[in-house]
């Protein structure tokens, strides 16, 4: 039989790089998506070793037209069973102190690319009859914590909009709002990883709970216990406090390094 495809974004490093094992430990086929070359054709070996599987690697900045074209033209002219928008990455400084072309390229990653490559997987999923589509969001989306958060927020509610046109059909639509993950993400930032040690979840916890969510048809997939009571009553902190605690947490940051 065919074995399953599935296209990961950010497929180098993190939540990516988990993804991508987890889908090959489980007999998928893959599709490789991220600007480091060396890194994925390093995953690519592995997983053709580990799990017999194929992996294909494509190296695409998505903050480029071109980029996102390559990726495009991939989804449209080859079968993606799954596709998993998950590159991202977050700005050492604020909105004030950033450049805005650096703020447009941080959105394109994290909206403008997710938009237009969710829309062309699924409208060939729902032509086929069969497929899922996971977009990494993260609990940021219910602060306001920069672009980062508006971005975040933006592919929350674009996939909820999305899953409710694909509702009584075969095709679904998943966001994922990871909390704190044991990653390099932080470390990239030049911050220090805040909060005490039980609020981090591994790579692994979050790629398990997600990818079980979608496989059951969920909207929304939010891991871990605690991180799915914080979104609960986030929806009735006054957003004077929200902005508050945001603002906080920014100048922390800043301060710090």
């Amino acid at each position: 039989m065919t074995r399953p495809r599935a296209l990961v974004t950010g497929a180098s490093s993190g939540l990516g790089r988990g993804y991508a094992l987890a889908l090959a430990a489980d007999q998928y086929d893959l599709v490789l998506v991220a600007r480091d070359e060396a890194r994925l054709q390093e995953l690519a070996t592995s997983i053709e070793n580990d799990s017999g599987t194929h992996a294909e690697v494509v190296v695409a900045d998505l903050s480029t037209r071109a980029g996102i074209d390559v990726v495009r033209t991939l989804i449209e002219t080859s079968r993606i069973d799954l596709l998993i928008n998950n590159a991202g990455y977050g700005l050492k400084q604020g909105l004030l102190e950033s450049e805005i072309s650096e703020l447009e390229d941080q959105d394109m990653v994290l909206t403008g690319a997710v938009r237009e490559l969710s829309l062309v997987a699924v409208r060939r999923m729902r032509e086929r009859g069969r497929g899922g589509l996971i977009n990494v969001s993260s609990m940021a989306a219910l602060t306001t914590m920069g672009q980062y958060a508006a971005s975040k927020m933006s592919t929350v509610i674009f996939t909820e909009a999305l899953a409710g046109e694909l509702r009584g059909s075969p095709v679904t639509a998943t966001v994922v709002l990871p909390g704190f993950i044991r990653t390099r993400f932080h470390e990239r930032l030049g911050v220090d990883r805040p909060g005490p040690g039980g609020i981090w979840l591994s790579v692994e916890q979050v790629v398990a709970a997600s990818l079980r969510d979608a496989r059951r048809g969920k909207v929304v997939s939010i891991p871990g216990a605690s991180y799915g009571l914080a979104a609960r009553v986030a929806r009735f902190v006054p957003r004077s406090l929200v902005r508050w605690g945001s603002t906080g947490f920014t100048l922390n940051r800043r301060d710090d390094h």
